[in-house]
């Protein structure tokens, strides 16, 4: 479809990256909802959108949808009688909260984290994407920024691999997971392993506030030598749109949405391990598990006396405990999850960039769990917009790159 069409190139000088109208933005959900939609229906997966949008994350400009169009083009060339714009190519930037640590500073900045990037198949093979990638890097610089709030770098997750976005800028970063299978296995010896309560919406928006104050702590008693360090915030605004997606396809497919949004072991603060998940289906048969996984969000641990732990630059904020001290409570929660996995229908619990605790604790509960590190999907990536020589990945610490800052 399409192939005979008179279309310009990618290097044309008359495409330019625009904001959509509502019906363009149909146009582009209806095309790459094929590809996405998941467990869900193409009418279900159009809805979800339209909840999305409207969430405390992505209202008032929190979300921007993008295209790129041929200025040229006095009319749709694949449907002349239609009344907008044909989209070559199409994406979405979320704004995100970011701290960012710099010669002995820590910085308050914005992130845009780059979702839904898609060019239709019949429109394939002539550099839309790759123009698309280039006027966004320029367009991302500024967008939204203001001189007390600039924008220092932007996000993706790479489902192609980490060749074609690294061409543009978006380097790719640590990309590994760990995981085991829902349901606990019989021969497990639970001896020595903590308790675990479940963690359920109102539970969240002060657990966030304190893991804020953490990454801030943690960023600010950076040696002076250290590299550049870069976290996205894990807020609750941020907690919360991922809970509205898994609410929304939890209803649609279950007729009722999950309550519990995570587990925390321990009482007494500054002592406790917590962690938030979230369900995400993709298998379209609603019998079959295959494919469908509990990813945790975001894994803290606040124990504030950390002298005796490594930094990690490409795990999260707090880096990985020398004596494993903290191994028992986090498999701890690590079995709610696969608890709750088994009770939703998924196939596993997937950690991104575990530290080796973490690593520890799973293979407590599966002692076949090893790191996997991921070359085609969900590559972390990062574009850093200061000048700079060299690889960005090598002297830039991603703090918690987590799956929370998934878009």
């Amino acid at each position: 479809m399409g192939s005979n069409i008179n279309l310009p190139d990618g290097s044309s000088p008359t495409l330019a990256l625009v904001n959509p109208t509502e019906e363009e933005k149909l146009v582009q959900f209806k095309l790459n909802g094929a590809e996405w939609r998941g467990a869900l229906s193409l009418l279900a997966y159009l809805r979800r959108e339209e909840v999305l949008s409207k969430q405390s994350l992505t209202r008032d400009g929190g979300i921007t949808y993008w295209i790129l169009i041929d200025t040229a083009a006095k009319e749709n060339p694949l449907d002349p009688a239609s009344p907008i714009r044909l989209p070559l190519a199409s994406c979405e930037t979320y704004r995100k909260k970011a701290l960012v640590w710099h010669d002995g500073r820590v910085h308050e900045t914005i992130s845009h984290g780059i979702g839904s990037v898609f060019c239709a198949p019949h429109l394939r093979r002539r550099g839309y994407g790759a123009r698309m990638m280039q006027e966004l890097g320029k367009v991302l610089k500024t967008h939204q920024t203001t001189k007390e709030n600039e924008c220092l770098f932007s996000v993706l997750f790479s489902d192609i691999g980490k060749e074609f976005y690294a061409e543009y800028g978006w380097e790719p970063f640590n990309s590994v997971h760990v995981s085991v299978p829902a349901g606990m296995s019989k021969n497990i010896d639970l001896k020595g392993i903590p308790s675990a309560q479940p963690l359920y919406e109102d539970d969240l928006e002060e657990l966030c506030k304190l893991d804020e104050a953490l990454i801030r702590k943690s960023l600010e008693s950076r040696a002076n030598n250290s590299n550049t360090a870069v976290a996205l915030i894990p807020d609750i605004e941020t907690i919360r749109w991922h809970h509205a997606r898994e609410d929304f396809v939890g209803t649609e497919l279950h007729s009722k949405a999950p309550k519990v949004k995570g587990a925390i072991v321990g009482s007494e603060k500054g002592k406790r391990i917590w962690c938030y998940w979230t369900r995400m289906w993709y298998n379209q048969n609603p019998k079959e598990a295959k494919g469908n996984t509990l990813h945790l969000l975001r894994l803290v641990i606040e124990d504030e006396a950390r002298s005796n732990w490594e930094g990690s630059g490409t795990n999260h904020v707090n880096g990985s405990s020398a004596d494993h001290k903290h191994d028992d409570a986090i498999a701890a929660l690590l079995l709610m999850a696969q608890r709750e996995a088994q009770e939703w229908n998924m196939e596993e619990v997937e950690v991104w960039n575990p530290t080796s605790a973490t690593v520890s604790a799973a293979q407590m509960l599966d002692p076949n769990a090893a790191v996997v590190n991921r070359d085609k999907e969900s590559i972390t990536s990062l574009k850093w917009f200061p000048p700079h020589e060299g690889h960005v990945a090598e002297s830039i610490d991603w703090i918690g790159n987590e799956k929370y800052g998934w878009c």
